[in-house]
């Protein structure tokens, strides 16, 4: 008998996806959006595994809600997972992968796209002409912020940071970053960056990109504080994850003109968006779109679906999945729930 698995979310998944976890798995694919935490807790029942493409939580709570449950494997088509509680996954025997660097490249393109867009305005003047207000010259309604030679500011210098910063090459840019440890120079140098602390990055940049993970320790990161020490012409952008930024304040500073804009991607309550951010002039706002290009989507449900047959014991990986975020439990074969 095939161990029985839940796919979540399967708008973002592909056929040939789908074919091959039914070779292995007696599957049961979510056709609508995310679950509420009633139905997935339901849903979860049974299943030996999941592939969690639905962003629905996994914590100490759920996991006690279902008892004895015959959970054994997480898989996130993601580089983020901060929905997963992998430390009550890891106490309870359960797997969990993510499937990391196979959006870098997009989500690089995507911030340099919305960056332009935002210096320049783009939303708001192509808003204008749709609802037919462009009748003469727009004039100075759409001055934008010139983008060459300008000063890029990159908090958390990763894959993507880096990706980032090359790209800006091309425009002449200065780079600062800030991350939780130096990069190697040779990494400086090949990226054109220098090192920075927080506030010197704050203080010096035209447009503050960030790009790093979001934890307990990073939560509203930039804050009124942080703000404040922005210049009053800087742009802030977000392509990493919601809760990074107080969005009562980035609205606050919008409203009153003590920042010029902002583009977010990602949001702390989504899809519920901070209804003070909605109507902001010069502020652009997508809904968790960064990585959303159909090779990266694939890219990245392949990875999960190879993670979740090795986790389970099938494929040529079986017993060590590619990309596991508790590894501790593969040197303890024994361990709870194994």
């Amino acid at each position: 008998m095939k161990k029985k698995i839940l796919v979540t979310r399967t708008l973002s998944l592909f056929p040939d996806i789908e074919d091959r976890l039914s070779v292995w798995f007696d599957v049961e694919f979510s056709r609508g959006g995310k679950h509420a935490p009633d139905h997935f807790r339901d849903a979860l029942r049974g299943k030996s595994g999941v592939l969690l493409g639905g962003g629905e939580r996994i914590d100490e709570a759920l996991l006690s809600s279902l008892g004895d449950s015959a959970l054994k494997a997480v898989c996130i088509p993601a580089a983020g997972y901060n929905n997963v509680d992998i430390a009550a996954l890891t106490r309870a025997g359960i797997i969990v992968t993510n499937a990391p660097g196979l959006v870098d490249e997009t989500v690089a393109d995507f911030a340099w796209g919305v960056l332009l867009a935002t210096a320049r305005r783009v939303k708001e003047a192509e808003d204008w002409l749709q609802e037919g207000e462009w009748k003469e010259s727009a004039g100075s309604r759409f001055f934008g912020i010139d983008v060459y030679g300008k000063t890029l500011g990159i908090i958390g210098m990763g894959r993507i940071g880096q990706g980032i910063a090359k790209r800006g090459f091309g425009f002449n840019a200065r780079i600062l970053y800030n991350n939780r440890h130096r990069l190697p120079a040779e990494t400086e140098q090949a990226c054109r960056a220098e090192y920075a602390t927080r506030d010197e990055l704050l203080a010096g940049s035209d447009f503050v990109i960030l790009c790093l993970p979001y934890t307990p320790e990073s939560h509203h990161l930039i804050g009124p504080s942080e703000i404040k020490k922005m210049k009053k012409e800087a742009i802030l952008i977000n392509v990493a994850r919601g809760g990074l930024i107080d969005e009562v304040a980035l609205a606050d500073a919008i409203r009153e003109e003590r920042l010029a804009g902002a583009s977010l991607d990602v949001f702390e309550q989504e899809p519920t968006v901070y209804e003070g951010l909605l109507g902001l002039p010069n502020v652009l706002l997508t809904p968790h779109i960064a990585g959303a290009t159909e090779a990266s989507q694939h890219a990245m449900a392949r990875l999960a679906a190879d993670n979740l047959v090795a986790a389970l014991g099938y494929g040529p990986d079986a017993g060590r999945p590619p990309s596991i975020l508790n590894p501790e439990l593969l040197e303890d074969p024994a361990g709870k729930g194994r």
